[in-house]
């Protein structure tokens, strides 16, 4: 399957995104001080294993898609190298 240029970098977009904004919240999650993350024992507690599990398949899907449009753009850069390179090649040969 080809992808086209503005979906390639949307999806790898969506994947830096996903790095930044997941990271952050783990990060904030926990040092969560409101009550909410961690009972007065100072022990998880089902809210934060259930925002942790999300943050977690998040940031794993969020990185797959990054993938996929990452490898999209290479592909899009090869074959714009690969054109060139033939437009250069059929120019010297009618220059022969």
């Amino acid at each position: 399957m080809k992808l086209s240029r503005p979906v390639s970098w949307f999806l790898l977009a969506f994947g830096v995104w996903s790095w930044f904004i997941w990271i952050t919240f783990v990060k904030n999650l926990w040092q969560d001080g409101s009550g909410l993350a961690f009972d007065d024992a100072g022990d998880p507690t089902g809210y934060f294993w259930v925002h942790l599990l999300l943050a977690i398949t998040s940031f794993l899907l969020g990185t797959g898609v990054g993938a996929v449009g990452f490898r999209g753009v290479r592909a899009l850069r090869s074959e714009t190298r690969n054109e060139a390179g033939d437009e250069h090649v059929v120019q010297r040969q009618r220059q022969e």
